[in-house]
């Protein structure tokens, strides 16, 4: 990386080409980068607070109360890893699906429906549709009835529906799948009818989105039909982003809405946002007006958003959607320290180095100084501001932190001026210890110069 080059998410990926694979990296690259610091910061509030507040005297805990909040911070995790151990469960046995292998699908979705979890419903109704591929008639059938005894105000009740009438066409002879027709051509004539007659396309679309078809075909059936922009094409893929399907569908419409944009499609947007109480939509909104580039809409959730997960997902989306005005206005009306570290997170994303440098500089909390210099130095530690911030700043954790941030940028030449002129013993020796572990001829250079005095 040359000197001067500002490297944050949108400087990487460029074209928005496999968007949601680069958010979701983005975002957990951006996640890890204070993980650490944010828990010790929120142990230490508890004290200070416990210590400060008037009127309270302070207790140490019992060995009762101890184990108590050691037990409930167990159950926690477990309950965390448990749900965990169900999404995984579920995605892979999506992922079976998708490569035609019903054997180990049906296995998976198995599993998970006997762990009686809240995706329980989706299992059956997965389970039902592999085993009838399979040829498993009773058992798609028995899962189908179960499915509908235990959840009868599912989403899923519909789709299980649908499967059931065809599992009673069907024979009962094992289905290979490569006997199949062919789907490709089937959705090629489909979107010729959709460009030419959308009247008449829609309710072919619709018997798709309605019937046992493979999570494929559904997705390209919901493909067609966002990209017609006919206005009952439109009114269509409202209705299923607003829930009138499965989750999945719906969560499948609301990313189309984004990818096609527009200002019918992010009204539709704001409209599921606020109807929904399922937290999966919302991200998936989110994400949305991400894709589509929607500052606004992000901005405004970042602003008056009173859940904190989605008000720091929509400052990370802002980021990786490279809106830099947007966050730069949100820090300067943003009073709490924590959710200005969430924006100097999306600043590194969107690979704005002038705002972090000029953080770096003029902020007077030091917590948000270091952030802003730990940021810089994931970006290449190679600014010119890192010198003058270094020579100018009086909170050694902060100068410590330049350090940190030309070593990971693998800046030398940096590091070796700072050895040469810093008069603090252990600041110069944190210099020269890093240039030790960097390998390069510069660093090299100057440790045989020490050696040599």
């Amino acid at each position: 990386m040359t000197g001067g080059e500002a490297t944050g998410c949108s400087t990487i990926f460029g074209a928005r080409n496999s968007m949601r694979s680069k958010a979701l990296l983005c975002v957990a690259l951006a996640s890890s980068m204070f993980a650490s610091f944010a828990l010790g910061q929120r142990t230490n509030a508890t004290v200070a607070l416990s210590l400060q507040a008037p009127g309270v005297s302070l207790e140490l805990p019992t060995d009762a109360d101890q184990e108590t909040q050691e037990r409930f911070a167990e159950q926690q995790d477990s309950k965390q890893e448990a749900l965990d151990h169900m999404q995984e469960l579920y995605d892979e046995g999506r992922g079976y699906l998708d490569e035609d292998d019903f054997g180990d699908a049906a296995n998976r979705f198995s599993e998970l429906a006997a762990l009686n979890g809240p995706q329980t419903d989706a299992a059956l109704y997965w389970k039902a549709y592999a085993e009838n591929k399979q040829g498993k008639r009773e058992a798609a059938l028995a899962d189908t009835a179960e499915l509908k005894r235990r959840f009868p105000q599912s989403r899923w009740k519909k789709d299980a529906e649908a499967l059931e009438i065809e599992v009673k066409q069907r024979s009962g002879a094992t289905v290979n799948p490569d006997a199949e027709n062919d789907q490709d051509l089937k959705f090629l004539a489909l979107q010729g009818i959709m460009n030419n007659d959308p009247d008449r396309g829609i309710p072919l679309i619709a018997k798709y989105l309605n019937g046992p078809g493979t999570p494929k075909e559904k997705s390209k059936a919901l493909f067609v039909l966002a990209q017609s922009g006919s206005p009952l094409a439109t009114d269509t893929l409202r209705k299923i982003a607003l829930g009138q399907s499965n989750p999945e569908l719906q969560r499948k419409a609301v990313e189309y809405l984004g990818i096609f944009g527009g200002k019918n499609n992010r009204a539709t947007l704001q409209e599921v946002y606020t109807g929904s109480n399922d937290p999966e939509v919302k991200r998936a909104v989110i994400r949305a007006y991400m894709i589509s580039g929607d500052h606004e809409h992000l901005l405004a959730l970042a602003k008056g958003e009173k859940d904190e997960a989605f008000k720091r997902e929509a400052i990370r989306n802002l980021g990786i959607s490279g809106g830099r005005n947007e966050l730069q206005q949100l820090y300067l009306s943003e009073n709490s320290t924590e959710a200005k570290k969430e924006i100097l997170q999306a600043l590194f994303l969107s690979g704005d180095a002038q705002k972090l440098a000029q953080v770096a500089q003029d902020e007077k909390n030091p917590e948000l100084r270091k952030a802003a210099v730990r940021s810089m130095g994931l970006m290449g530690g190679r600014q010119p501001e890192l010198q003058s911030i270094y020579n100018k700043e009086t909170d050694r954790s902060v100068k410590e932190e330049v350090l940190n941030a030309y070593f990971i940028g693998g800046n030398a030449n940096g590091l070796i001026a700072i050895a040469k002129s810093e008069r603090d013993p252990g600041l110069k020796k944190e210099a020269v210890q890093k240039l030790s572990l960097m390998g390069s001829k510069e660093a090299n250079d100057y440790l045989m110069e020490l050696l040599q005095k």
